[in-house]
């Protein structure tokens, strides 16, 4: 008889890893309505200046993860987070003060340094609550931050830079995540061991099925041996591509519909939400199967390659025809969110606990890469080609890559039944 879970580590502990990621998404995405919305007027930024500082976050951002990781894993995600939500809240808040634009590159590469062990820490937090039958849904309800906070943040910052002004846009913006890191600390605890809304039988039955996992899955001595294996190299490449069409899409969305006849920055926030609320529907749908059928490669490229044909679309029809392009723009951005729940359920199950955490973390860092490469070459191509065609093949031919490494690399990544095969790491028997 299958033992029953407690239900109450949902409606305890997912809202609040949800608020967290959506005010972290928040302060890291919203440099694109401030730009959109008369900063860059203001500050005298050129559109390559623009480009950058859009992208420097993700330079910051690429340096911290796997220390983070390693932190969080050994010692307390709950003390990092908390440390991180102020220190990010305060540069945030900052952003809105500053009336040099030198002050505003390194502001935007702390915030990236500072927000760098947020997503692995609390990849790492959740791997400790949820067992691998639960893992892609609750991993898709922390990530489900960001598209919902792009969501209701593409509308309110329009109305809020419409009001009072890019600055204050910024601030009032930033001083959230300083308010929650206190109610961050007084709500979770880092194991279940050491929650006391959880009974003994419990936490006991929690223990053992997260026990139970790791028995199925070989051995890996530490982090050297982790970071050479197949697997991860090739999702390492693979989340890098991903992330330059997705980075490139949230940072210059606004930019480019602002740039169509007859549009102000409030229709743009209006506008600019709509990919979000398909990529929430897209999410929830490709976790949940993806948990009920235990198969993660089937949701993951077939919507990147959806996502590359949209953009592809895009480019094919056009300037000329704006709503047809904005549909495809709509579904690109759908289809590039929906497999993230199914994604960062793959490495848990391929590698045991104590290098795991800096698996994903090493992966995530390498989509910083990519974040920075797509935020940056999509606004230096919209500023030098004057279009957004040059923009919309490149994060096209990003996808398609993306979509054929991820087949490449789960191929024979699974575990096997029997605990003593080899090849459910993407390891040799000579690299082990």
């Amino acid at each position: 008889m299958k033992t029953q879970l407690a239900k109450s580590r949902w409606l305890r502990l997912i809202p609040v890893v949800f608020i967290t990621y959506s005010l972290a998404y928040l302060d890291r995405a919203n440099y694109g309505f401030g730009a959109a919305g008369g900063m860059a007027e203001d500050l005298h930024i050129t559109a390559s200046m623009s480009a950058l500082l859009g992208s420097l976050f993700f330079l910051g951002y690429f340096f911290f993860q796997v220390p983070g990781a390693h932190y969080a894993e050994n010692r307390s995600a709950k003390k990092l987070i908390f440390w991180s939500l102020i220190l990010w809240g305060g540069l945030a808040t900052a952003t809105g003060m500053v009336s040099d634009v030198r002050f505003l590159i390194v502001i935007r590469f702390l915030l990236g340094v500072v927000e760098s062990a947020v997503m692995p820490s609390m990849l790492v937090f959740l791997s400790h609550w949820f067992t691998k039958a639960e893992r892609s849904r609750a991993n898709t309800f922390l990530i489900l931050g960001n598209p919902a906070t792009v969501l209701w943040m593409s509308i309110l910052s329009g109305y809020l830079i419409e009001s009072v002004g890019w600055r204050w846009m910024f601030i009032l913006e930033g001083l959230p995540a300083v308010v929650w890191a206190f109610l961050w600390w007084k709500l979770v605890v880092d194991e279940p061991k050491d929650a006391k809304w959880l009974s003994d039988g419990e936490k006991r039955d929690l223990q053992v099925e997260l026990e139970k996992e790791q028995q199925g899955i070989k051995p890996v001595k530490n982090y050297a041996e982790a970071f050479r294996s197949k697997t991860v190299i090739l999702l390492s490449a693979q989340y890098a591509l991903w992330s330059i069409g997705v980075y490139g899409f949230v940072m210059w969305l606004p930019s480019i519909l602002n740039a169509a006849p007859n549009m102000n920055i409030v229709k743009t926030g209006w506008l600019a939400s709509v990919p979000y609320v398909l990529a929430i529907i897209g999410m929830l749908s490709a976790s949940y199967f993806s948990d009920k059928m235990q198969n993660r490669t089937a949701f993951v490229w077939p919507f990147l390659l959806i996502g590359g044909f949209a953009f592809l679309g895009s480019y094919m029809v056009g300037t000329s025809h704006f709503w047809l392009s904005f549909v495809l723009l709509i579904i690109a951005g759908g289809a590039m969110y929906a497999p993230y729940g199914p994604f960062f359920a793959i490495i848990p199950e391929v590698l045991p606990r104590n290098v795991a955490g800096g698996a994903m973390a090493l992966i995530n860092s390498m989509g910083a890469l990519g974040s920075f490469a797509g935020s940056y070459f999509v606004g230096y191509l919209n500023g030098t080609t004057g279009g957004f065609g040059a923009s919309y093949m490149f994060m096209s031919g990003s996808l398609f890559l993306s979509a054929i490494l991820t087949i490449i690399a789960v191929k024979g990544a699974k575990p096997k039944k029997r605990p003593e095969s080899a090849s459910s790491l993407g390891i040799t028997q000579k690299e082990a």
